[in-house]
């Protein structure tokens, strides 16, 4: 049986609820965005969002680079967010909607015509339940789901098939726990969303060297999520050793990331794919890892820096600072050093010849 292929727009019905249509006038107010073009364009309604190639005179597009400029130019959407500085560019019969954000305003509009599935109130009967567990409100527990005593789960939360939610755990309201996860010695705030396959709050990697080998030393503190954290699929946070491994509100860590015990996020922080941070490493708030980036233990990494690629993070990190390479070093200084060797290659390859 060939499988029947998806529509070309985004949203296919079989994956995404949508909502809709909307007027531009509302969409505008909840993306804080200045409509420009013809008169009387609030009034039109629109059913979905499509990228520029794709989009019919019923969609709204974006535009945010101006590599994209081209494709502006022949769309057929029926308005198009984009920038001050691409409203002049507009076509005939487009209608701009125009933000600061031109992204931000994307992400609000898009979520007005596909917003995040509600719960479907209700315990599937192959979930395990413990008679102490407490669920809130319009909670979702699906199959094969098992909830150990004392366990909370905040109201409208979901816990997708598989999860393992474990004695005593705290979820605050709103959270999205996907299939396979498991959770232990845990507080979750509000709206955290963990993907699959994500464990949170297993033994850190902690151990005593004796006489006769590796003596294991007891973990025994938490792990601690903010409110509106996200968890990639399949990453990996250890809980405490003796304080708690904690999580700011807003942080964002993509699939595959490795976060030691006791190590603090402050605020909205981005960890990127394959980064790993060891134990105890604090990092403040607003801080980007970067993919595939390894930070030593006991460091740490001020408000706002960014730490590159690859890089191998050995020392304290200023608020601010940009580093890369292994050892980290200031971007400059890095690009410096390979411009250096460069010439270096090219001069030892003409005394050679």
């Amino acid at each position: 049986m060939t499988p029947s292929l998806p529509d070309a727009l985004p949203g296919d019905p079989r994956f995404f609820d949508r909502q809709g249509p909307f007027s531009i006038d509302a969409l505008a107010a909840c993306a804080e965005a200045e409509i420009v073009g013809q008169e009387g364009a609030g009034e039109i309604t629109l059913r979905g969002v499509a990228p520029l190639q794709a989009a019919t005179s019923q969609e709204i597009s974006f535009l945010d680079n101006r590599r994209y400029l081209p494709l502006l130019a022949e769309t057929k959407a029926g308005a198009v967010i984009l920038g001050p500085a691409f409203k002049d560019k507009l076509p005939p019969g487009v209608i701009g909607l125009v933000s600061k954000a031109p992204y931000l305003a994307w992400a609000r509009i898009a979520a007005q015509f596909h917003p995040v599935t509600p719960s479907r109130p209700g315990v599937h009967p192959t979930a395990l339940v413990d008679d102490t567990a407490r669920l809130g409100e319009g909670v979702e527990i699906g199959p094969f789901v098992t909830i150990g005593a004392n366990a909370e789960i905040g109201a409208n939360s979901v816990i997708a098939a598989h999860a393992a939610i474990g004695d005593g755990v705290v979820i605050g309201a709103h959270n999205r726990i996907g299939a396979h996860v498991s959770l232990s010695h845990a507080i979750l705030g509000d709206r955290v969303t963990l993907y699959a396959g994500a464990r949170i709050g297993q033994d850190g990697f902690g151990f005593a060297v004796g006489p006769a080998g590796f003596e294991t030393v007891p973990q025994l503190g938490r792990v601690v999520l903010g409110h509106d954290v996200e968890i990639g699929a399949n990453s990996t946070i250890d809980r405490g050793s003796m304080r708690d491994t904690i999580i700011g509100a807003g942080t964002r860590i993509d699939n595959l990331v490795q976060i030691g015990h006791n190590a603090q996020l402050g605020r909205c922080c981005i960890v990127v794919s394959q980064a790993g941070i060891s134990g105890s490493t604090e990092l403040g708030d607003f801080v980007t890892i970067a993919a595939q980036a390894g930070l030593i233990g006991h460091i740490k990494i001020g408000d706002k820096a960014r730490v590159g690629a690859q890089c191998g993070v050995m020392s304290d990190v200023e608020a601010g600072a940009d580093v890369i390479g292994s050892p980290a070093m200031p971007f400059r200084e890095f690009f410096r050093n390979v411009a250096f060797l460069r010439r270096l290659a090219k001069r030892d390859g003409k005394s050679e010849a």
